[in-house]
């Protein structure tokens, strides 16, 4: 009994995470996504996954919190440098989620139709047309990292695998409704960072990203070390 007690935190953030997941990958982007759209709209759908994932990301939060408090269990012990490794990766991802964000894609919701658009596949989707998901891979395996204990793991690792399989998943979709149009674009793209530019179908071209929101994915980044304690209770500073 005792031991089911203790256990009872980690299946909890387990369950979250596992329905967090779950509604990603049996939902979101699958045919199940298709015949639910036709069926009450895209609008209603959209509005509906947005709730049940925001309810799952708070189940997982809370969860989360209350694992690493009742059940903490350290898998490893993160070296000094992985800290300095980790924060240069969540650098990166701060500035490649908020390109992610203002960068208009044919993979964002509701804007399919830019595929037609002969220059889309410019700025920061030159080096992967999925720049947001890649930042948020990159967030999530450092905080892996640099934790090293089994609630970040099972926490962090949740949205690590939601940013693997988002890409094609999001691709299979786009594929499936925008059919030939879809496979233009995808042709000047890739998923992998630099994919397209290294096989030639695409070239690097930086003065198309600028220095405004990178700067501002800089900005972003130094918020949140410095308001990570007040933010979350723990510090996101290297002990000295």
């Amino acid at each position: 009994m005792g031991h089911n007690m203790i256990a009872d935190p980690t299946l909890n953030l387990v369950a979250a995470c596992a329905v967090f997941l779950g509604i990603h990958i049996f939902i979101s982007g699958t045919r199940l996504r298709d015949v639910l759209t036709g069926r009450i709209g895209e609008g209603p759908y959209m509005g509906l996954f947005a709730v049940m994932s925001l309810a799952a990301i708070v189940w997982m939060a809370m969860a989360f919190n209350r694992a690493s408090a009742d059940t903490f269990t350290l898998l490893w012990v993160p070296e000094p440098w992985w800290h300095h490794a980790a924060m240069t990766a969540i650098l990166l991802a701060a500035i490649l989620v908020v390109l992610g964000n203002v960068t208009k894609s044919p993979t964002a919701a509701g804007s399919g139709d830019l595929v037609d658009d002969p220059d889309a596949a410019k700025g920061i989707l030159r080096i992967t047309r999925h720049p947001f998901l890649w930042g948020v891979q990159l967030w999530a395996l450092a905080h892996i990292a640099m934790n090293g204990d089994l609630s970040s793991v099972l926490f962090f690792g949740t949205f690590a695998v939601l940013a693997l399989i988002g890409p094609p998943t999001i691709d299979a979709k786009r594929a499936r409704a925008l059919g030939e149009r879809w496979d233009g674009y995808a042709a000047r793209t890739s998923n992998l960072p630099f994919g397209a530019i290294l096989t030639g179908r695409n070239s690097l071209k930086l003065g198309e990203i600028g220095i405004v929101w990178p700067l501002v994915g800089v900005a972003l980044y130094f918020a949140l070390v410095y308001g990570h304690e007040w933010l979350f209770s723990v510090s996101a500073l290297p002990v000295r």
